[in-house]
């Protein structure tokens, strides 16, 4: 836990999970099936500009549909 503390506490509100369910149909229109987690952290980077560090696919689906900025390698 103590390897956690330097890292910033991220807590989603309930604005967070509307604008989540709004990125997941956005995505669903443009034919990019994605899970509502997915949805959730995807949004909670968008919000607070951070960066998805991520391998899992999904998330540059996103990407291509939506301000998140993702990392290639």
């Amino acid at each position: 836990m103590d390897r956690f503390a330097a890292l910033p506490l991220v807590i989603p509100d309930r604005e967070d999970h509307i604008s989540a369910a709004e990125l997941r149909n956005a995505c669903r229109r443009k034919g990019v099936q994605i899970g509502t987690i997915d949805a959730l952290y995807a949004q909670l980077c968008i919000r607070h500009e951070l960066l998805m560090l991520s391998t899992d696919i999904d998330f540059e689906w996103i990407a291509e549909h939506s301000p998140l900025t993702f990392w290639r390698a």
